[in-house]
């Protein structure tokens, strides 16, 4: 009998039954398409061993007037430019106290050091640097403090808890002096999306500004029932509920050497192990209301404003930079005062003069390359007159404001100057603003319109494209020339003149099994070498982004995979593509290796008949079609494997009733292998190439197969 040539469909459809699919593929990973046939995409490295702190999720590249080549990287926790392998922070300075506002107080055997500033504004994680402070008397030296420092915990709006590089000893007595100063960065943000009321809502975790705490004076395992505090007043009648981490405790006696006897594992808490000077919190308690701990076990009433995520937008305006974090304030870092500069609020800026209205609070913030205009979208309102420096601080969604023309600083509008503003007529929030060739493609959550440049005396005109059209985040839309390509909350769309969705073969694939609690995570990158649009998004499992899918546009087809990313950036200024994943930045389509390790990298047919439909039959040789042209290693290899099935419901097994045929073949495939011999039996069988090896790279041509009939069993 004839040897039966495979010519696949490109691309994956995994939305449609499997017989419906006959000639197609209907799974893959880290595969891609090119030509029509299937190929194992590019490996990675790592950019660079160093790394940065978070969860980088933007990235800016460009390029400065003497050539250097920067990097923008924006995390939850700070701002960072990468140049020459190393991580600039230029995170802004939002306070620096005057000197001896900041006190430290230690405890013998504990490296927990207790920071007293009134006021401080500052939240779990923020990062603070201390200079001007003396030594404590003993390990806790001057060099110790004058660092910077992550708050580990906070106890009130006037202290929290800092961990030394060092453990004090009883010499330790001293406060820093009179000449401590604290520079607090820009309040970190979040990490995992939090809803708007409930547990993790407010600041510090659901607490008030006054909630009474003091600390844990020594250890507590999980069976103690006597709690040693450092100061128990306000918590020492019967019947005050306190919190250590996540452990609410009764509290059943006190005396008065600030220790307390309490039924542990109280309201359907668990019982646990609390170290040394942990914050202790009053949850319900003493007739002052404001010393409680807000909203135990209920919902909590406050508002949320930073329930997002922390994200970035960025532009560099010349070879200066402007960044903005999302529902945040705008910045700017001047690239003459180098990278040991931090980046500045914009309209402190001494960069540019005429500071007027400028923007406190937006969304996005874009320079227009072609008119040179800074454009902050969602943004705050002009001042209160033309001599306000700063606009009014009241965010409207909506609304867009631009400065005027070369001049990021100055934003309100009068008759010699090119600033003004527009208010979207659409939907209810602004979501994201692509630029293209063309124009600005501005997204709200409900609708899209094209904002364009028109010159005086409006400036920027604005129009509307689209309605009922849905965008996935703030970052899942991209644009390639002048079309722009965009994830929904259930389907695909692209922009090239109209709108219209993409027709997606494995739309089920992505949307059945998504994190819709953390979609804000979603955002979309080029590949163009390959003529690709990827989205990086949470699976349902996930609360971080594990999987892609991927738009060939030149192909139109699909594919789709399992990766990491949490920001993605095409080649162009770098050779390469760059991305970022568990603190790293990474070089993409190089190798063929997941950074030296081994890449699991595979595609799988859709069932196929063997003849006759109420005969058995057997695959007893298959003629590979592979090629390992640009393969890295001397040995590449593939593994086919050929999975049979005697009726559509049932499933690939090992072997048949009698237990002497097999239903599911693998065997190696190499440069020099001819052909395969096995006995594989069914009714219809499924291919399967895999490659595990580290420096093979494999494109799948059409393989030719050998049936033989058997009986009717």
């Amino acid at each position: 009998m004839p040897l039966n040539k495979l010519n696949f469909k490109s691309g994956i459809t995994s939305d449609i039954t499997p017989y419906s699919n006959e000639g197609g593929f209907v799974d893959c990973d880290k595969i891609r398409f090119r030509l029509g046939y299937p190929e194992k995409m590019g490996g990675w490295v790592k950019y660079t061993t160093d790394t940065f702190q978070g969860s980088a999720r933007r990235l800016h590249n460009w390029i400065a007037l003497d050539g250097s080549d920067f990097l923008g990287l924006g995390t939850e926790l700070k701002y960072y430019i990468e140049e020459g392998q190393s991580f600039n922070d230029i995170t802004p300075i939002r306070n620096t106290t005057s000197a001896g506002d900041v006190t430290f107080a230690a405890t013998n055997g504990s490296a927990a050091i207790t920071v007293t500033d009134p006021a401080h504004g500052a939240n779990e994680n923020d990062f603070v640097t201390f200079s001007g402070a003396a030594s404590l008397g003993g390990n806790i030296t001057a060099a110790v403090l004058n660092a910077e420092y992550k708050i580990t915990s906070l106890i009130s709006s006037n202290t929290y808890i800092i961990t030394a590089t060092a453990t004090a000893n009883g010499s330790d007595t001293g406060n820093g002096g009179s000449s401590v100063v604290g520079a607090y960065q820009l309040n970190t943000g979040l990490n995992t999306t939090v809803g708007g009321t409930g547990w993790g809502a407010g600041q510090w975790s659901g607490t008030t500004s006054s909630a009474l705490s003091t600390q844990l004076n020594e250890a507590l395992d999980d069976s103690e029932t006597g709690v040693d505090v450092d100061d128990e007043t306000g918590m020492n009648t019967e019947g005050d509920v306190i919190l250590v981490d996540n452990e609410l405790m009764l509290i059943s006696a006190t005396g008065d050497d600030n220790t307390m006897t309490v039924t542990r594992g109280h309201s359907g808490t668990t019982a646990a192990t609390h170290a040394d000077n942990t914050v202790v919190r009053l949850a319900v308690g003493n007739t002052i209301s404001t010393d409680d701990f807000v909203g135990w076990g209920s919902a909590a009433s406050i508002t949320v404003p930073g329930a997002q995520i922390r994200l970035w937008s960025h532009d560099n305006f010349g070879e200066d930079l402007l960044l903005n974090p999302r529902d945040g304030g705008l910045f700017y870092w001047d690239r003459t005062g180098g990278l040991a500069a931090r980046a500045v609020e914009l309209s402190a800026s001494s960069t540019y003069t005429g500071q007027r209205s400028v923007p406190q609070i937006c969304k996005q913030i874009i320079v227009s390359d072609s008119d040179r205009h800074v454009i902050a979208f969602g943004c705050d309102g002009l001042g209160a007159s033309l001599s306000a420096t700063q606009g009014n601080g009241v965010q409207d969604p909506l609304l867009i404001r631009f400065s005027s023309q070369e001049n990021p600083v100055d934003w309100f509008p009068t008759t010699t100057n090119t600033a003004g503003d527009i208010r979207l007529g659409g939907g209810s929030e602004f979501m994201q603003a692509i630029e293209t060739k063309e124009q600005i493609l501005v997204f709200t959550n409900k609708s899209l319109h094209s904002m364009r440049f028109i010159g005086p005396p409006f400036t920027f005109g604005i129009k509307e494209l689209s309605k009922n059209i849905t965008i996935m985040s703030p970052a899942a839309a991209i644009a390639v020339d002048d079309s722009v390509y965009w994830m929904g909350v259930d389907t695909f769309y692209m922009y090239t003149g109209q709108t219209q969705q993409i027709p997606c073969s494995v739309k089920d694939k992505v949307f059945l099994d998504f994190n819709f609690e953390e979609k804000d995570k979603v955002h979309s990158g080029v590949n163009s070498e390959f003529s690709e649009i990827i989205w990086f998004y949470p699976s349902a499992s996930s609360t971080e982004v594990d999987r892609y899918i991927t738009y060939n546009y030149l192909e139109n087809i699909w594919y789709f995979g399992t990766l990491g990313r949490q920001a993605w950036l095409d080649r162009g200024i770098r050779t390469l593509p760059v991305s970022t994943g568990d603190q790293y930045l990474y070089n993409h389509e190089t190798g063929f290796d997941d950074d030296g390790s081994t890449m699991t990298a595979f595609v799988e047919s859709a069932p196929m008949s063997l003849g006759d439909a109420g005969r058995l039959s057997f695959v007893n040789r298959i003629i590979p079609d592979v090629n390992f042209s640009g393969s890295t290693s001397i040995n590449p290899t593939v593994d086919f494997t050929v999975k049979a099935r005697t009726h559509s419901g049932s499933g690939f097994t090992q072997t048949d009733d009698s237990n002497t045929t097999q239903r599911t073949a693998t065997t190696p495939v190499e440069v020099y292998t001819e052909k395969l011999d096995l006995r594989v039996r069914g009714r219809t069988f499924a291919l399967r190439v895999e490659s595990t090896a580290l420096g093979t790279k494999f494109k799948l041509g059409s393989p030719q197969i050998n049936v033989v009939p058997d009986g009717r069993r």
